[in-house]
């Protein structure tokens, strides 16, 4: 893994459209440029890397960040994790998640989270091996107050 920065732009974008595309949305291309650049310029709002496998950009990790009374400190939202194809069962999404697990308690954050799909089964079993499970008394409601960054 190594910490992307605003040359690394491009291929998070491709990475991002690829992600989507298997999920059946389309991205907003100048949208993700934009919403990328925001994020990198500004380390309070989180943390991008970029995965790698034998040499080759692999993939990319966003965690976002906010503070959460909760936990009385900062939280961490794991908000996209993609590896390509040719990448995926090798463990890499495993390791990516114990760094950033690793990172997160060493720069004080009290929690990470996740969304993820009730149907996207291989996602949710690399999250669980990290440790992470289902709030039992919680439901993620959603208020749009603008358009996301991808079309269904």
């Amino acid at each position: 893994m190594k910490r992307a920065g605003p040359e690394s732009i491009a291929i998070l974008v491709r990475f991002m459209a690829e992600a989507y595309a298997g999920a059946d949305y389309t991205l907003d291309v100048p949208f993700a440029e934009k919403a990328f650049s925001t994020l990198l310029a500004d380390e309070r709002l989180g943390y991008v890397w970029l995965l790698e496998d034998e040499g080759r950009d692999a993939g990319y990790v966003v965690l976002t960040l906010r503070f959460g009374m909760e936990y009385g400190g900062m939280m961490a939202c794991l908000d996209d994790l993609y590896v390509v194809p040719q990448s995926r069962n090798r463990g890499l999404s495993t390791r990516a998640l114990q760094h950033i697990a690793e990172f997160c308690k060493s720069v004080g954050i009290r929690a990470i989270t996740v969304e993820v799909a009730y149907g996207n089964t291989p996602a949710q079993t690399v999250y669980r091996r990290l440790g992470m499970v289902e709030a039992p008394d919680r439901q993620l409601l959603v208020l749009a107050l603008a358009s996301p960054s991808h079309v269904v």
